[in-house]
């Protein structure tokens, strides 16, 4: 029964050559079941001979996982993606979590013309992959652009799930791991990862303890969420305070206390110039879990500490923050989310090669800027590149 359910396991992974499998696969048992019979291991008590059974059993049981991985990641296939063009996606499923059923959604663009340079998007909070522009200007100048939608965000939202809900900053890892296998599989061998806002502090401490930092190349930060902004007491004592009910009640939720001002000043229906899912990113910020709060202060604790980031990084920010409680027109040349005097105040704890860039004008997202603006990031960004590469 248990050699049929792997098998049926590796069926459904899509594998091309399924002989090969069935043969390993028995091959495995049959290791097992022959040194169940050997002298030796009958010698032994009973209770060794248990911890012995236990042994094997796992290890062939975490060996099959990986190559049921291993295949799984090969045959995935893309399809159309929802913005069009050239633009395609794939859906892998992941280990299940706290939750129930989880999977990650890889988008990606390749260039017309032969490249082994790429460029893998992680977006922010109440944000998904929908900056179709990007992909074509990092395309223009011959980058394959992949982007990935996190687990329980935009194309990755099941219907069971707590929008943008997280625990620990490192239940992104496997979807990123997953993203640079793609790409590497794709045959690039040079990788920048670029984060916005909370996707820019997943990057950051990525690029300093994932399991494939060694494939970043370089590192691309936008408006990164290096701390929250709030007044001091609330950065010492509320944050402190929530974070360790989180840790033990990660399931409380509080509204944000956000307004739609940062959502008008984006959205084409309202003041801004961009079409998109207001589901997946949504007009004010969905209620956090106090597990989402935890995971966030733990991750940024351990960035004011220090990291030690080997590659190349930029980082750009807005040339000014402003707080508003009603509309007015400098809300579009702003960072109106972040404190820009944090991001530069933490930024050189990133590593020994950190270069900061102000953009005039900039929106909290540098590329959902205006059109002048934009084009200043993307000047500045692949001028950066060509140093680096």
């Amino acid at each position: 029964m248990l050699e049929k359910g792997v098998i049926a396991d590796f069926q459904r992974a899509g594998s091309v050559n399924m002989d090969i499998i069935q043969n390993l696969i028995l091959l495995y048992f049959c290791i097992y079941k022959k040194i169940s019979q050997k002298k030796n291991i009958i010698r032994l008590g009973t209770t060794k001979k248990k911890h012995y059974f236990y042994a094997m059993k796992r290890i062939i049981i975490i060996s099959l996982s990986i190559i049921l991985a291993h295949l799984h990641l090969h045959a995935q296939t893309f399809k159309p993606d929802i913005l069009g063009g050239k633009l395609e996606q794939t859906t892998i499923s992941m280990p299940a979590d706290y939750e129930g059923d989880v999977v990650c959604t890889v988008i990606r663009s390749k260039t017309n013309k032969t490249t082994n340079k790429a460029a893998l998007y992680i977006h922010g909070f109440n944000d998904y992959f929908f900056q179709r522009e990007m992909a074509e200007q990092f395309n223009s100048k011959g980058y394959n652009f992949y982007a990935i939608d996190l687990r329980k965000y935009g194309r990755s939202f099941l219907p069971h799930q707590n929008i943008c809900n997280v625990r620990k900053i490192e239940e992104y890892y496997a979807d990123i791991d997953t993203a640079i296998s793609i790409i590497l599989k794709d045959k690039n061998n040079f990788v920048l990862l670029c984060g916005h806002s909370t996707g820019g502090l997943v990057a950051s401490l990525y690029a300093d303890e994932g399991k494939k930092r060694n494939a970043i190349n370089a590192l691309w930060l936008n408006s990164p969420f290096f701390d929250v902004n709030m007044n001091l007491i609330l950065k010492r004592i509320g944050m402190p305070f929530i974070s360790s009910i989180g840790k033990i009640k990660p399931s409380i939720s509080i509204t944000t206390g956000s307004s739609n001002l940062y959502g008008e000043s984006l959205h084409v229906d309202y003041r801004g110039e961009w079409k998109y899912n207001l589901k997946w990113k949504q007009m004010k910020s969905p209620k956090m879990n106090f597990g989402w709060i935890h995971a966030i202060y733990k991750a940024q604790h351990r960035l004011r500490k220090g990291m030690k980031i080997t590659c190349p990084v930029l980082v750009m920010h807005s040339d000014k923050s402003l707080k508003a409680n009603k509309w007015n027109d400098n809300l579009l040349r702003a960072d109106i989310v972040l404190d820009i005097k944090d991001i530069i105040k933490h930024a050189p704890k990133l590593g020994n090669n950190v270069t900061i860039q102000a953009i005039k004008d900039g929106k909290h997202d540098l590329i959902l800027s205006e059109k002048g603006v934009r084009e200043k990031v993307y000047y500045n960004l692949f001028r950066w590149l060509k140093s680096v590469v």
